[in-house]
């Protein structure tokens, strides 16, 4: 075969990738790593995504900022104490150091169930388990965890609308707000590939985006929950 037309053949190979990376739904979970209901979501029914096959037509984002703020001086408070703060940091330089998102979220996924199982004392054990190394200790230790957390906070309050509480699930820049747990209807609906996936098949597709109901009950840790002056901004 000769040199044009394996540029030839190149181009058009490249150009299936391109496409059909373009065509996957985006998912963005915001998420803070105590919260009782995030630990459950990760666990019971983020997770599925992995197991049915829908990954594959999902660009799958983890932000571990929640509904953690600075104060005037600087320190970050998060919402269920300092070890939140901690795992929030560890897990944002897992996601940094292991940006496969399978990887990652093996990791990730591990804490949330000891979170569930009252076990979080053995957190550390997670990275062995997810094949990682402990790296993403010297990332919190060295403070580069730091400046991963700022970039976090800084995504987390710049969404509209706001975050109101977590779990939030953003699929194609559409909030799932309190349907959140029915998400794999949400990117079955919104995914305009050829060939729709098996995992798709007998779900019901939504073709409207969640509208607050007055009588909802709400397995979510709210935002603004606060013990101390927040800021808005990075001091």
């Amino acid at each position: 075969m000769d040199c044009g037309r394996c540029l030839f053949f190149t181009c058009v190979w490249l150009l299936l990738v391109f496409a059909s990376s373009g065509q996957k739904v985006s998912v963005s979970f915001y998420y803070e790593t105590l919260c009782p209901y995030c630990a459950d979501f990760i666990v019971n029914h983020l997770v599925k995504v992995f197991e049915n096959g829908l990954i594959s037509i999902v660009d799958l984002r983890l932000v571990p900022w929640g509904n953690a703020f600075f104060k005037t001086d600087g320190s970050i408070v998060c919402q269920h104490g300092p070890d939140e703060c901690l795992l929030n940091t560890i897990d944002a330089c897992a996601i940094n150091m292991y940006p496969d998102v399978e990887r990652h979220f093996s990791f990730i996924y591990c804490i949330e169930r000891l979170t569930l199982m009252n076990q979080l004392s053995s957190w550390a054990n997670c990275f062995e388990m997810a094949g990682l190394s402990r790296e993403p200790i010297d990332c919190y230790t060295n403070g580069y965890g730091r400046s991963l957390e700022e970039r976090d906070f800084a995504e987390t309050s710049q969404l509209n609308p706001p975050h109101r509480f977590v779990p939030w699930l953003v699929v194609n820049n559409q909030p799932l707000q309190e349907d959140y747990e029915n998400f794999m209807s949400y990117i079955c609906n919104a995914y305009k590939g050829n060939g729709l996936p098996e995992a798709c098949l007998g779900l019901p597709l939504k073709n409207e985006y969640w509208v607050e109901k007055s009588n909802s009950i709400n397995r979510v840790c709210y935002a603004n929950n606060t013990l101390a002056p927040a800021t808005n901004q990075i001091p």
